[in-house]
C-alpha cells in the first residue's frame, strides 16, 4: 500500500475515533458546551474532562514520538514555530470565542453533529464556510493590494530609462 492510501486510511480512523470521542463526550450537545461556558450561572465543568483527556493522550504520544526523526507516514514533522501573539491570532481567537459560546459548536463537534440530522448543525457548518470563504477572499484581496502598493512603490523608485535621441 502507497504513503497517500496509508495516509488516507490513518486519517480516516482518526477523524472516526475523534467524532466518536466528541459524540460520547457531549461535545456535540451545544447546550453541554453553553452550559460549560456558563461560569456564573449552572456552570458544567464535564467537558473539561474532554479536552484534559485528549491533552493527556497528546502529551503522553508526543513525548515518545517526538525525537524520531521524521513520522511514520511522512517526510517531515508539521511543527508550529511561531511563538508570539499578533493581533491577528488575539482576535481570531476572540470572534472564535463568540461564535462557540452563541451557537454552542466549535469546528469540529458542528461537523460530526451534522449526522445526527439537527437543523441547527448543518446551518452552523454552513455559515462558518461562508466565514471562512469570506476571510480568504479578504485575505486575498488583502495580499493583491499590498502587492500593487509595492510595485508602485518600486516603479516610483526605479530610474527612468535614458531617454532615446532621435537624429
Amino acid at each position: 500500500m502507497n504513503t497517500t492510501r496509508q495516509q488516507g486510511w490513518v486519517a480516516f480512523a482518526t477523524g472516526l475515533l475523534f467524532a466518536i470521542g466528541l459524540g460520547v463526550g457531549g461535545m456535540t450537545q451545544p447546550a453541554k458546551v453553553v452550559g460549560f461556558l456558563d461560569f456564573f450561572g449552572r456552570w458544567d465543568p464535564s467537558l473539561m474532562f474532554v479536552m484534559g483527556g485528549a491533552l493527556s493522550v497528546h502529551a503522553l504520544v508526543w513525548r515518545l514520538v517526538r525525537h524520531k526523526p521524521t513520522p511514520k507516514l511522512s517526510t517531515q514533522w508539521f511543527v508550529p514555530t511561531r511563538r508570539d501573539l499578533d493581533r491577528k491570532l488575539l482576535g481570531g481567537a476572540a470572534i472564535f470565542g463568540v461564535g462557540w459560546g452563541l451557537g454552542g459548536y466549535c469546528p469540529g463537534p458542528g461537523i460530526t453533529a451534522i449526522a445526527s440530522g439537527a437543523v441547527e448543525a448543518v446551518v452552523f457548518v454552513v455559515a462558518m464556510l461562508a466565514g471562512t470563504r469570506a476571510v480568504i477572499a479578504y485575505e486575498r484581496r488583502d495580499a493583491l493590494r499590498k502587492a500593487a502598493e509595492l510595485s508602485a512603490a518600486e516603479t516610483a523608485v526605479s530610474p527612468s530609462p535614458a531617454p532615446v535621441k532621435h537624429h
